[in-house]
């Protein structure tokens, strides 16, 4: 006898399933548009835009109402909450608009990174108080799926074992109450790339996330066909001295996937984690061009990733609108290609400024 109940109805299950397959489709990912207010300032004040309410309504708009072709690259959207509940110009919610594209909302649900106390320096992700209720809503409201960060940072004496056990129970849990409203939980157990660590240390500590948070998946009786994993790839730390080609990326990234994420599992939506533009594009295409067997969808959820040459092409002026549009559909072409190993760099005609580093230090947003 089970010392459980049933977790999920058939018909639970079946949804679960459908809307994680559907968001890892061949050839699409994520557009990560879910910058808080905070964040938001970065990307604006470079810009001369004051961080308003109208100025971010403004550039997601953008975001969103591009050329329908963006639907073949792009196949959900994360959205923070005040961007959940906008409209464009003529009145229609931000949702709607998604949807009529073929273009699955999403939502941010984590509060933050706060200290985790009695570690050195170490984290843990708030906003399980009330969680279930916010789920509902947001389900009611439209969202297919969500999405919770926590994060490790790679130092001589971190990560914890507190920390790893912390990090993977939070994510258990909200991976849980998303499941039971609908919400189909994308898992972010980030490896900040910050540091001097060479690629086998990263390959480590991102085997032993991973193992953590499956163990922690496991415990809470998560549906892991209806959830999708959204790691770092294994890279050298962004202070190492010694880099590592798309290549070893590559190999080293899967391998951990091979040893840590079950096959049940339908999707690995990788966060960019402040690498340029053109790196993202290339680590991904080459992540599925390695000769490595890989059951899961290998795709991506990007932000800074996607977003940065659009941002800078429009710089708060509406003339350039329509050209900011424009580069954001070639990234998510380019990335649409490099989900299937199709990616071709001289082919890329990306700016010069998709080649500039994203690093922010202990990002936050």
């Amino acid at each position: 006898m089970t010392s459980y109940s049933t977790y999920l109805s058939k018909e639970k299950e079946d949804e679960l399933r459908t809307i994680a397959q559907a968001i890892v489709a061949s050839g699409k990912g994520i557009l990560a548009a879910d910058e808080s207010t905070g964040s938001m300032d970065k990307r604006l004040q470079p810009l001369g835009l004051e961080n308003t309410e109208e100025n971010r309504r403004v550039y997601r708009q953008m975001l969103f109402t591009g050329n329908d072709e963006l639907s073949n690259y792009i196949s959900g959207v994360i959205m923070f909450e005040e961007t959940f509940y906008q409209k464009t110009d003529d009145g229609t919610p931000f949702v709607e608009l998604l949807k009529k594209k073929n273009i699955i909302p999403g939502i941010k649900l984590d509060k933050g990174v706060v200290p985790l106390a009695g570690t050195l320096g170490e984290g843990t992700t708030q906003g399980l108080d009330g969680l279930s209720a916010r789920c509902a809503q947001f389900k009611k409201d439209g969202a297919q799926f969500a999405k919770w960060r926590c994060v490790h940072k790679i130092s001589s004496h971190t990560p914890s074992t507190l920390a790893y056990v912390e990090v993977a129970n939070v994510l258990a849990r909200y991976a849980s109450i998303c499941q039971q409203n609908g919400l189909v939980p994308i898992v972010e157990p980030e490896v900040l790339c910050d540091g001097d660590h060479d690629i086998e240390r990263c390959q480590m500590v991102t085997e032993e996330t991973l193992a953590y948070t499956y163990k922690a998946l496991a415990d809470h009786h998560v549906f892991l066909e209806g959830t999708l994993l959204k790691p770092n790839m294994v890279t050298p730390g962004q202070q190492a001295s010694k880099r590592a080609s798309p290549e070893e990326v590559a190999i080293a990234t899967v391998t951990a996937l091979r040893r840590r994420v079950p096959a049940a599992a339908p999707g690995v939506v990788f966060l960019s984690g402040g690498q340029s533009e053109l790196d993202a594009t290339k680590y991904l295409n080459a992540i599925n061009s390695v000769k490595l067997g890989r059951p899961w969808a290998l795709t991506f959820s990007y932000g800074r990733a996607l977003q940065s040459s659009c941002l800078s092409t429009w710089g708060g002026k509406p003339e350039n609108i329509e050209a900011a549009k424009e580069v954001l559909l070639k990234r998510a072409r380019a990335n649409g290609a490099a989900a299937q190993g199709k990616y071709s760099d001289s082919a890329d005609g990306a700016p010069a400024a998709a080649a500039e580093s994203l690093f922010v230090a202990d990002h936050a947003y």
